[in-house]
């Protein structure tokens, strides 16, 4: 069982524009400690992630991405890895219209080659069907690494190069950015981890550079509203710098 969150005094409504990321880490365990197979654990955190969706929505979160599917998943058994595709479909199939009809952009962020059609057309449909909204961001990282995602970029911009199209020097951050599979998204302000680890497990690496980090003793199914607040209230606890120093720090620095 998870332990009960200790909450922080938080005002009720995130700051505006806030961009939280989660790793959503504990399903299997979650199962095992209730001598239940994996598949169960797996579909209880879908359940999770719905309620996660609608209290970030409540929270005055903005933009809400978690990491579904990594490029890593595709090593687990083969059971697993089929469960886990039948609950994403699921997911979009009983979620996506009302999704749609509340005002939330739906984008799946990843390595898109190799997938199945069906996944793809599901994929395509989703994010066609919610392109207009603007009311809450939901991005789901499917087929995702980080560094996937960096070296994917760096081809394409390689292959900028060979066609003429850009030289070395064009090359900067933006330029970089621009490249990548979550590019025209902020960069997470918040990034959460459920299920007892203290690592970031490859997500989101090069747009994490000044992201706060919470780790949370929890395992993913037992996750929602209330754990999402707490973990808010300890990102509103952190002085965040960007690599500076506030003008009352100079002195501390020096």
């Amino acid at each position: 069982m998870s332990p009960p969150m200790e909450t922080l005094d938080y005002p009720g409504e995130a700051p505006d524009g806030l961009h939280v990321a989660i790793i959503m880490d504990g399903n299997g365990r979650w199962a095992k400690a209730r001598g239940l197979p994996r598949s169960l654990g797996h579909r209880a955190g879908v359940a999770a992630l719905r309620r996660t969706v609608e209290g970030a929505r409540e929270l005055g979160v903005n933009r809400l991405t978690v990491f579904g599917f990594s490029t890593e998943n595709w090593r687990r058994p083969r059971e697993e890895v089929s469960e886990l595709l039948r609950l994403l479909r699921a997911y979009f199939h009983s979620d996506l219209g009302r999704l749609e009809r509340e005002g939330v952009r739906v984008r799946i962020v990843g390595r898109r080659t190799g997938l199945e059609p069906d996944i793809l057309e599901m994929i395509r449909d989703a994010e066609a069907r919610t392109a207009s909204n603007s009311r809450f961001h939901l991005q789901v990282a499917f087929n995702y690494g980080g560094r996937a995602d960096i070296v994917d970029a760096a081809r394409a911009f390689a292959a900028a190069v060979e066609r003429g199209e850009a030289n070395a020097y064009d090359l900067d951050e933006a330029a970089f950015a621009s490249r990548l599979s979550t590019a025209g998204s902020p960069p997470p302000d918040l990034i959460i981890r459920t299920g007892f680890e203290r690592r970031l497990s490859n997500f989101l690496l090069w747009d994490c550079a000044y992201a706060e980090l919470v780790f949370q003793d929890i395992y993913w199914p037992d996750y929602g509203p209330e754990q999402l607040r707490a973990a808010i209230a300890e990102y509103l606890t952190r002085e965040r710098r960007f690599g500076g120093v506030q003008p009352h720090d100079i002195r501390a620095a020096v």
